[in-house]
């Protein structure tokens, strides 16, 4: 079986409510980081560099030029969701973000927003804006950059919140009937691969529509990069991560939807590991196993492996 067979994915289940392929069409909102600019530190967490993952030039556009040039890379959807990825798509006063986000939501083709941010910067009148959205059909995602829950791998990593700042948005947004997707990395400093099971049961208790996970990857730019430039950084196997993410999968209920279960980087920013250049090798493997051992919600009911950090 292939991977959306076993697996509750966000394509699946997009297409499963809207009765049409909807693909997430990526923008830059020019935004910063409160991790950054010095409000609460500066060269932000230790795996960070943006440009692994978004464009940069993107930034310069408008919301507009942004979309358009998106749809020209995507052939098999007709309706999009419009996904605010880089940085921290919340962090701006209420009337920017207004703004920004219905400048997207005014084109015919878009279904909804996926906005991508820290835990530590949803204010109420953020959610309001969101579920306003939702009240007129749009499809909402609020996706949350958790990366642990462990507050001893948090402050490792200079993420600046702890977990309870996750879970009091989660709090704030489900009284508002806001999704909420976290976001996992495997494999952070000072963390086996398996103590990322122990995030996922905390995840899970606080209830979650949607996971996204990430190897960690070590870039070019980020304090993680110097770190294994210089030999003190040790990096996951394709193999270990695969046993880590398949264990996640296989202890998540099925509703929960999963919208990546790996990712990919590019040389020369990807340092390490190299298995993270190819997108579809993890992928590959992680369906296999799968297959073999059980789908998505197998291994509910069975005790959490003790992985405390």
């Amino acid at each position: 079986m292939q991977l959306h067979e076993l697996v509750n994915t966000l394509g699946q289940d997009l297409k499963r409510r809207h009765g049409q392929k909807i693909h997430k069409l990526t923008l830059h909102g020019a935004f910063t980081c409160p991790n950054r600019d010095g409000t609460l530190g500066r060269g932000g967490c230790t795996f960070c560099n943006v440009a692994s993952f978004a464009d940069e030039q993107a930034q310069h556009l408008s919301i507009v030029q942004q979309l358009a040039a998106r749809r020209d890379e995507v052939t098999r959807a007709r309706r999009y969701l419009a996904y605010f990825q880089a940085y921290t798509s919340t962090y701006a006063e209420v009337e920017y973000l207004r703004a920004m986000y219905e400048e997207a939501l005014q084109s015919a083709d878009i279904a909804g927003l996926c906005v991508g941010t820290r835990p530590d910067c949803v204010p109420d009148a953020v959610l309001d804006l969101l579920a306003h959205y939702q009240a007129q059909g749009y499809e909402i995602w609020l996706e949350l950059g958790l990366q642990s829950a462990h507050d001893a791998t948090l402050r490792r990593i200079n993420r600046g919140h702890d977990f309870a700042a996750y879970v009091d948005t989660v709090q704030r947004a489900h009284a508002r009937g806001i999704k909420v997707c976290a976001h996992l990395i495997v494999g952070l400093p000072g963390e086996r691969a398996m103590d990322s099971l122990v995030t996922l049961q905390r995840v899970v208790e606080q209830g979650v529509a949607g996971i996204k996970l990430h190897p960690l990857h070590v870039v070019a730019g980020s304090t993680l990069g110097k770190a294994w430039q210089a030999g003190r950084l040790s990096v996951l196997t394709q193999e270990e991560y695969v046993e880590a993410a398949v264990a996640m999968i296989q202890h998540t209920p099925p509703e929960v939807v999963y919208h990546r279960v790996s990712a990919s980087a590019r040389k020369p920013t990807l340092l390490a590991p190299e298995w993270c250049e190819n997108r579809w090798s993890a992928m590959t493997a992680i369906a296999a196993e799968l297959n073999l051992s059980g789908a998505q919600g197998c291994a509910i009911g069975r005790v959490f492996l003790n992985c405390e950090n």
